[in-house]
């Protein structure tokens, strides 16, 4: 089993944009085309390159991945830390944690290279079940009246994040790459549950077969697809590509390895999730909270089930038992 598929085993949305966004073609055309385009403009794309570090707090490590890349603009580096969000609900607190990101990220850079430090640009690809209400920008985090705003404003950090969300965005339509075009629409076929939809477009679409076989593209859409929703009929996917046969021996392939496994994986973890959720809900009953419903809990990884319950475990705990 290859390392994507270790990860897709636990942490699905990020293991398929990691292994996407980490490719540099792909993470060309997707800066590209969602930076504001007066910087898309004057980057020196050619020196996009990935930084092999991760600075995101291990506390922190499995409800989002983080990338940062590099590039030049104007001979001068730029850094660009690309998040993605994919929590149940939008954090309103999201431009503060990435100041946090951001200080570790200009720590780390004075303590091995020094001064200057380089500029940092946040970027949040949402991929959330809910519309992005919240403010991209650092200083709406500060009710300041007006009458203070000029006062005190040149004192606080002022930086804003760049946003897609995916709710409110259409790669079909909207995304010029085709590539991105298809990884952009699966993680939205994704959250919204139509992942038989996206394979009924994506025969339909004109997309390039070898487009599709490059870097193993199909493949890696399929296996994500299956870990999202191990319901999923892959050999109806595999017979509306009767007429790609390129792609129908691949979802043929992926159809027998399931059969051949019995879906045993995906029928364990969803009985440990079922075992959490009955954790979780008992304890929010005996602490008098309302309990989570199941369609809630079940967007959750096992780890940050596992995680939820233990948080409920430590406060039962300290009010309980004093």
């Amino acid at each position: 089993m290859s390392d994507f598929e270790q990860e897709l085993a636990s942490q699905p949305h990020d293991a398929f944009a990691r292994c996407m966004l980490s490719d540099p073609h792909h993470a060309r055309a997707f800066f590209q085309g969602h930076l504001p385009p007066a910087v898309a403009a004057a980057a020196d794309w050619s020196t996009l390159a990935l930084l092999p570090a991760s600075f995101v707090r291990q506390n922190l490590q499995q409800s989002h991945t983080d990338m940062l890349y590099s590039v030049k603009i104007s001979e001068h580096e730029v850094l660009l830390y690309l998040l993605l969000e994919h929590q149940t609900s939008v954090d309103n607190q999201m431009p503060l944690r990435l100041l946090n990101y951001i200080t570790e990220v200009l720590r780390q850079h004075a303590e091995t290279k020094g001064l200057p430090l380089p500029p940092v640009l946040p970027f949040v690809l949402h991929q959330g079940p809910e519309r992005w209400t919240v403010s991209t920008q650092f200083r709406d985090l500060f009710a300041l009246p007006q009458d203070l705003e000029a006062l005190l404003l040149p004192f606080l950090p002022t930086f804003e994040h760049a946003l897609l969300d995916l709710t409110q965005f259409d790669p079909i339509h909207e995304e010029t790459h085709p590539q991105m075009q298809v990884i952009l629409q699966l993680m939205k076929a994704a959250r919204e549950k139509q992942l038989m939809e996206f394979f009924d477009w994506l025969v339909h679409s004109g997309v390039e077969v070898t487009l599709l076989l490059r870097e193993d593209l199909f493949r890696r859409c399929l296996l994500y697809a299956v870990h999202i929703d191990v319901n999923l009929d892959v050999e109806s996917i595999s017979r509306s590509l009767s007429k790609v046969p390129e792609l129908q021996n691949q979802a043929m392939s992926l159809a027998q390895k399931l059969r051949n496994e019995g879906r045993v994986e995906g029928r364990v973890e969803g009985q440990a999730k079922g075992v959490w959720f009955g954790k979780i809900q008992i304890l929010e009953q005996l602490m008098g909270v309302p309990p989570t419903s199941a369609a809630t809990l079940a967007e959750l990884d096992l780890s940050l089930l596992e995680a939820r319950f233990h948080e409920l475990e430590a406060a039962y705990n300290l009010r309980f038992k004093k």
